[in-house]
C-alpha cells in the first residue's frame, strides 16, 4: 500500500491523499460504507459502486468468521470474490465486537474468549489468529487486534487495557510478518491507537505504534460514551504523534458534523454504521440538515427527496412516497434511504476534498456545521 499526500488546508490541519492499493485507489478524506457481514445492508454493490461511488468498504473479522466462517471464504478466494466487490476492503479485527459482548466474554493476557450471540458456542480470539483470518477474508487492510477499553473507564481500567492492546500489538505484528497473502495481492496491517479519553495514555499509545512503521494507522475506542469534545481532543493529540506520511484512520465515527471535524484535526479515513442503520429508521441526512421521513409533514410533499441529487434516488423519488413506504413497512424504504445517506457521506467527503485542495476548508466548514446539525 502507498500513501501520497496532495493537498494540505491553509487554516487547518485537514490533508487530501490518495492511497494507492492493489484493487485500486482511495482518494482521501474517505468514508467507508459498513458491509459488517460482507454485505452494506440493504445496498447492492452495483449501486455501491456507480451511483453511492464509494471507493472502499469494511467488513467485520467477528462477524465473518462465525458466519459464513473462513473455510467458505478461502473456498471462495476471499471476499473480493465471495461478495462481487472489486474494488479495496478494510476489515475491522472484531476487537469492538468482542468489547461489546460484555458479560459474555473473558479477557486475559493470551487473548480473549467469547460467546457467538448467534448460537451461544464458546471461540477463543489470539492475535495471531485474528492475523489469520483476516488474511483468509484477504482485506486490503486488516486491523490489529485490541480491546476497546469504555468511553467512561477509570484511569486504572484503561491503564490495563492499554498494556493489554500493546502486547497484543506486539504479537499482531510479529505474525503478520511472518505470514504472506493468500491470494495474490498485497495487506497492510494498520495499529489502533487505544488509551481512553487520558491525553498521557493516547500520548504513550501514538507514540508506540508509530514505531512499527506500519502502512497507516487508526484511532479507535472514541464514540463510546464519551463527550464529543473529549473525542476530538484526543484526536488531536494523537495526530500531533502519528507520521504525517501515512493515513490516520478514526474508528467508527461518526455524524457528518463529526466527519469534518474530525477532517479538520488531520483524520483521513472514517467508517460508521449510522448513515445505513439510521436510514433504515427513516432519518435522512442532507446539506440542509436531518429529516425524519416518517413525520406526518412529509405526507403530501410530492417535491424530491433531495434536490441536490447525491444519488439517482433523490431526484426518482418524492418525500410523500417515501414517507408513505416507511408507514407501509416496505422494504424499499429501507434500500432508498440507505442509498441517500451512503450518497451524502460520500460527497461530503468529496466536497471537504475539494475545499482542502482550494485552501478554504475551514471556512467552508464553519458554514456547514450549522446546517448539518439542524433538524427539518
Amino acid at each position: 500500500m502507498d500513501f501520497k499526500l496532495e493537498y494540505r488546508d491553509k487554516g487547518s490541519n485537514a490533508r487530501a491523499g490518495l492511497i494507492t492499493t492493489d484493487h485500486g485507489g482511495i482518494e482521501t478524506p474517505i468514508f467507508m460504507p459498513v458491509g459488517t457481514q460482507g454485505t452494506v445492508k440493504a445496498v447492492h454493490v452495483t449501486e455501491l459502486r456507480d451511483d453511492i461511488k464509494a471507493q472502499i468498504i469494511l467488513g467485520n473479522t467477528y462477524h465473518l468468521y462465525l458466519r459464513p466462517g473462513p473455510e467458505i471464504l478461502e473456498k471462495a478466494g476471499g471476499l473480493h470474490r465471495f461478495n462481487s466487490w472489486e474494488r479495496p476492503v478494510l476489515t475491522d479485527s472484531g476487537g469492538f465486537q468482542v468489547f461489546s459482548l460484555a458479560g459474555n466474554r473473558k479477557l486475559n493476557a493470551e487473548g480473549a474468549e467469547f460467546r457467538s450471540h448467534i448460537d451461544g458456542s464458546r471461540h477463543f480470539f489470539t492475535p495471531e489468529k485474528v492475523m489469520d483470518i483476516q488474511r483468509t477474508i484477504g482485506a486490503d487492510i486488516i486491523m490489529a487486534f485490541d480491546e476497546c477499553c469504555p468511553g467512561d473507564a477509570d484511569y486504572g481500567y484503561a491503564k490495563k487495557s492499554l498494556a493489554l492492546t500493546e502486547s497484543w500489538l506486539e504479537r499482531c505484528v510479529r505474525h503478520f510478518n511472518n505470514t504472506e497473502p493468500k491470494y495474490g495481492y498485497g495487506q497492510s496491517l494498520f495499529p489502533i491507537v487505544q488509551g481512553c479519553v487520558y491525553p498521557d495514555l493516547r500520548t504513550q499509545a501514538a507514540q508506540n505504534v508509530s514505531q512499527t512503521g506500519a502502512d497507516g494507522y487508526a484511532i479507535g475506542g472514541l464514540a463510546v460514551g464519551e463527550p464529543t469534545g473529549k473525542m476530538y481532543e484526543m484526536v488531536e493529540i494523537v495526530n500531533e504523534i502519528l507520521p504525517e506520511d501515512k493515513p490516520r484512520y478514526l474508528m467508527g465515527v461518526g455524524t457528518p458534523a463529526n466527519l469534518l471535524e474530525a477532517i479538520e484535526r488531520g483524520v483521513d479515513m472514517f467508517d460508521c454504521i449510522m448513515p445505513t442503520r439510521n436510514g433504515r429508521n427513516g432519518q435522512l441526512f442532507t446539506v440542509n440538515g436531518v429529516m425524519n421521513m416518517r413525520n406526518r409533514k412529509w405526507a403530501d410533499d410530492f417535491s424530491p427527496i433531495d434536490e441536490n441529487e447525491y444519488s439517482y434516488v433523490d431526484i426518482l423519488y418524492s418525500k410523500a412516497y417515501l414517507h408513505h413506504l416507511f408507514k407501509a413497512g416496505e422494504l424499499l424504504a429501507l434500500q432508498i434511504a440507505s442509498i441517500h445517506n451512503l450518497a451524502f457521506y460520500l460527497w461530503l467527503v468529496k466536497e471537504a476534498r475539494r475545499h482542502i485542495a482550494a485552501g478554504d476548508f475551514s471556512l467552508w466548514k464553519k458554514n456547514m456545521i450549522p446546517n448539518l446539525n439542524k433538524r427539518v
